[in-house]
């Protein structure tokens, strides 16, 4: 076993997988085409097309497109690292349209191998949390203490899936970027911890949205189940949202409180 850290953070030694294609061919609209030719002309497609095409391959949720669209990421591996290479871009938001395990994993793999560098691995991280991709310890630990704050906020919605780094994860609360410990805030309380709740108890008060008030339902304590009873009565966007919460918290004094907003809230 090799004894050095692993660097995610380099595109060194990465080569393409193959040389870019140079030819602009025309090749009819993505959506004239049938399943199987348009999977088949996503991997060699140019900035013109490759966009389009996978565009229209997420739009049907073709499964059968992931090999497709993971090869198309693979031939800019190595590029990207100061701007996002849009091919990689819209193969990576084809994968989270598509979804389930097969998309899940061809992200885990963009990750794992560092085939996506810079905002594409900002993208691909957060697509991954998006659609669980399963991703190994040491690479969310290299990921949680990566110098893009955006990284480590979208990574913590990978990483509260894995209970060995719960201690990161609360270091993280005390993050100077405040995205960034908004994000651990949120991962903590779906895991059940109660180091969340001071953090999520501020965003409540302060910034209160459908993620925080899921994170604090298994956390709450009264000040946190008053401040949901405040936010379904005044926030209408958020009011399904906070009555849902205090529905799922197993105490009187929530279901009294979600009593009283509804009684508050006019027909």
């Amino acid at each position: 076993m090799c004894d050095q850290q692993l660097d995610l953070f380099s595109s060194a030694g990465i080569q393409a997988e193959r040389p870019l294609r140079q030819s602009m061919e025309l090749r009819p609209p993505a959506t004239a085409l049938d399943d199987q030719a348009l999977i088949a002309a996503i991997p060699e497609s140019n900035l013109a097309d490759s966009i389009a095409l996978a565009t229209e391959a997420g739009r049907r949720g073709l499964t059968a497109a992931v090999h497709s669209l993971e090869a198309l990421c693979r031939r800019f591996a190595g590029f990207g690292n100061d701007r996002l290479v849009p091919e990689q871009a819209a193969a990576l938001q084809a994968l989270a349209v598509i979804s389930g395990r097969e998309a899940a994993q061809a992200v885990s793999r963009l990750i794992v191998q560092g085939v996506v560098q810079g905002p594409a691995l900002n993208l691909a991280v957060g697509t991954a949390a998006r659609i669980g991709s399963s991703l190994p310890v040491e690479v969310l630990r290299s990921l949680l203490r990566h110098p893009n704050p955006d990284i480590r906020a979208g990574v913590c919605g990978c990483a509260r899936r894995r209970p060995e780094l719960i201690s990161m994860m609360i270091d993280l609360l005390d993050d100077l970027n405040r995205g960034v410990a908004r994000s651990a805030a949120c991962a903590l309380g779906q895991m059940g911890r109660i180091e969340a709740r001071p953090m999520l108890a501020k965003l409540l008060r302060e910034e209160p949205s459908e993620e925080v008030i899921a994170a604090v339902s298994s956390i709450a304590d009264e000040e946190c189940m008053v401040q949901l009873g405040r936010i379904a009565r005044a926030e209408p966007t958020l009011s399904i949202a906070a009555l849902n919460a205090l529905e799922d918290i197993d105490q009187p004094r929530a279901s009294a409180i979600a009593t009283a907003a509804r009684n508050a809230v006019p027909p």
